[in-house]
């Protein structure tokens, strides 16, 4: 039985719904870390110092006894690291590193991540961020999901425990964890700007090869830089340092600086150049994972100045890759040459510690700084820098396994997931671009639509968690108006890849591929009003007035939700929550009640007004009706007699998508194809009826004469 209802009454209750949600919501505010703010978090014996003026970190120092000790410094991972999470917001964390690159303390500020927000709730994200403390930066940090031994290391590496339902979620904390420390430790630690320790290719130690000095120079495992007075004039010239050099004026051929440049800690490098008693005496001054940088140079101009300490970091000489400084430091030590060639020659060997991040499988730009002095009181200086490049055979090095942090860790792990999907999206495909065969049996079709649902709900929704949300598009405008770009989607590839063939339905079909068949909360709404008309309860029949005046609200709470976004974040996340999605699929019920009671009564709506919340409330869906005008084709067919006399299809069809005219409104048609099915009916569709009637040739009995 179908009832009339008023719009007021029905806009009264969606707009109660709407209210009773926003009203309990919490928000959450992000706040900027200051010095004493700093100071009640580390009370003494810790000490916290200003501000450094180059880098957003403070220095944290201990009293001991009558000595002031440095422990590290903290830091806030946004002011390092801004990577934005699924609300396009980056979360917010406070970071202690000490001074070898160890994490003593890892704690949440602010977060924006809706499965975090409520749901969840913070505790979980609170517990993953605290087993970093104890981790070092040379740890390879790996993060199970589901759960198993947080902590445990194995293979190499430290595995976290990471959360269920927010995989992709702990994954960019993750690495902004990781991204705003390294740049601290590059920055204060002497860590290189190049690589991530525990990205870079490793040593091989296994191999070595007997070569001599000309053939380890050949293949460019040793740099060999021979610079003249001449060679060194002409870089000055038309400087103020031209002409400064007298020596150099008066003998241009003589030798300025020679030098030969190896990784000695390469065993077919050092094993060669060194004797066996001076590579085990240098062999046992390196960690594992250390570097030596072996220099042997002669000539007026050496590679360190007359006033360098032994076992501080050389004045003349620099070591670069990727265009940043690795920092090294003089060993101290005196190894006796292998060669002869290298017997006459001073000789100074430096040390690059495995935090640094050197990559011997990458080039090494080294750098002799040759300087100059004009003027006495104050005088000028003027430098001029000569370049020499090294580069490791393939050989020689390890290569590293793929890091676990970047965004395509997920695509890999999830490939079985992606598979499935993209099959699953091909047979969608098919059968929309084959319409007429899906729909030419009713009972077939209604059968592949209620398994394709299923589908729908059960494994991309629930288990591949690819319910599309409007917090994707408010995501994604948050981070462009803060300059930030969208590669954090990538982190979660059921929803990118569940994105790029909706944009292309939207092209070719309009917004109802997604909504009538790609939503798990429209799936589910879909079964709740199925199973109604089974049980044959009452349904309300809106008036068409009623039913277009409240299609317009689901507008109404876009552009609020939009317009949000260039307001306050705290305020979009709060609007967000007009979708149950994250309620019923993402969590799957697992919430607080006012939530959980939000979601079922939306369900339950879709008893009596069917699929009540998409009609009429949906942000997405009033998003993806606006882009859906791209729409190239009207791709559902329509006979001359459709609206004008029949309106069969317009009375059928629940979503009020079809006008008296015979028109389809493709913004709001849910593509059900129940009108297909009445259109290639020979028992539904009238005009085919009446053809059928007018084809059909009555048999004349001749009458028996009497």
């Amino acid at each position: 039985m179908n009832r009339p209802l008023r719009f007021h009454s029905l806009l009264r209750l969606f707009l109660a719904l709407l209210a009773l949600t926003l009203t309990l919501l919490s928000t959450a505010h992000a706040g900027v870390m200051t010095r004493d703010a700093l100071k009640s978090i580390y009370p003494s014996p810790y000490q916290v110092g200003e501000k450094d003026a180059a880098l957003p970190v403070w220095p944290v120092f201990r009293q001991n006894a009558t000595e002031t000790q440095l422990v590290g410094y903290v830091f806030e991972s946004m002011d390092l690291a801004p990577i934005p999470g699924f609300s396009g917001v980056p979360a917010n964390l406070l970071i202690l590193l000490d001074a070898k690159g160890n994490f003593l303390d890892v704690r949440v500020l602010s977060q924006h991540e809706p499965v975090f927000l409520e749901g969840l709730g913070p505790a979980p994200l609170d517990a993953f961020v605290a087993q970093y403390r104890g981790l070092s930066l040379t740890d390879s940090v790996r993060i199970d999901t589901p759960p198993r031994a947080g902590g445990k290391r194995e293979g190499g590496a430290v595995h976290l425990d990471g959360v269920a339902k927010a995989t992709a979620s702990v994954r960019i904390i993750n690495q902004s964890v990781l991204s705003s420390a390294l740049k601290v430790a590059r920055a204060k630690l002497g860590f290189s700007g190049a690589s991530d320790p525990d990205r870079v290719a490793r040593v091989n130690t296994e191999v070595l090869e007997t070569r001599t000095l000309a053939q380890l120079e050949a293949e460019g495992m040793v740099a060999h830089q021979a610079l003249t007075n001449a060679q060194v004039e002409a870089a000055y010239a038309g400087s103020d340092g031209e002409g400064l050099d007298a020596v150099a004026k008066a003998e241009p051929q003589a030798l300025f600086s020679e030098a030969y440049i190896a990784l000695a800690s390469v065993p077919s490098i050092g094993r060669n150049l060194l004797t066996e008693a001076a590579w085990k005496r240098l062999s046992d001054r390196l960690e594992p994972g250390d570097h030596a940088l072996l220099v042997f140079y002669r000539g007026r101009y050496g590679v360190i100045g007359e006033d360098f300490t032994a076992g501080t970091v050389p004045d003349r000489l620099l070591i670069k890759q990727s265009g940043l400084n690795i920092e090294m430091r003089d060993l101290d030590l005196e190894l006796k040459p292998r060669e002869s060639a290298l017997a006459g020659m001073s000789m100074r060997v430096f040390r690059v510690i495995a935090q640094a991040g050197l990559d011997p499988a990458q080039p090494l730009d080294v750098t002799l700084l040759v300087r100059r002095s004009k003027g006495v009181i104050y005088p000028e200086r003027i430098d001029r820098a000569f370049h020499t490049a090294l580069r490791l055979p393939t050989r020689f090095v390890v290569l590293p396994p793929e890091a676990d942090g970047g965004w395509s860790a997920p695509w890999r792990a999830r490939w079985p997931e992606l598979a499935l999907l993209a099959a699953g999206l091909a047979v969608l495909a098919i059968a929309l671009a084959r319409q007429r065969a899906l729909t030419a049996n009713a009972r077939r079709f209604a059968w592949f639509r209620q398994g394709y649902l299923l589908f729908t709900a059960i494994f991309i929704g629930w288990y591949a968690q690819g319910q599309l949300s409007i917090v994707n598009i408010t995501g994604a405008l948050q981070a462009l108006r803060e300059g930030r770009g969208l590669g954090f989607l990538l982190y979660d590839p059921m929803t990118v890849s569940l994105w790029a063939f909706v944009l292309v339905s939207l092209v070719v079909w309009g917004r109802g591929t997604f909504c009538g068949w790609l939503c798990p909360f429209g799936a589910l709404q879909e079964f709740v009003g199925k199973a109604a008309h089974a049980l044959r309860i009452p349904q309300l029949r809106l008036s068409r007035a009623a039913d277009a005046r409240l299609k317009l609200i689901k507008y109404g709470v876009l552009a609020a939700i939009i317009g949000s976004v260039f307001l306050s974040t705290a305020l979009t996340d709060s609007l967000v929550e007009a979708e149950p999605f994250k309620t019923a699929i993402t969590l799957g019920f697992v919430r607080s009640w006012p939530f959980v009671l939000y979601a079922v009564l939306l369900l339950a709506a879709s008893a009596f007004v069917y699929k009540a919340f998409c009609r009429y409330l949906c942000p997405f869906g009033a998003g993806l009706a606006l882009l859906g005008r791209m729409r190239l084709f009207n791709w559902l067919p329509r006979r001359a007699e459709c609206g004008q006399p029949c309106q069969t299809c317009r009375h059928r069809c629940d979503y009020g998508a079809i006008e008296r005219d015979g028109r389809v409104r493709y913004d709001e048609c849910f593509q059900c194809m129940d009108c297909v099915v009445i259109y290639h009916s020979d028992a539904q569709c009238a005009p085919r009826i009446l053809e059928k009637k007018r084809a059909r040739v009555v048999p004349i009995r001749a009458v028996e004469k009497l």
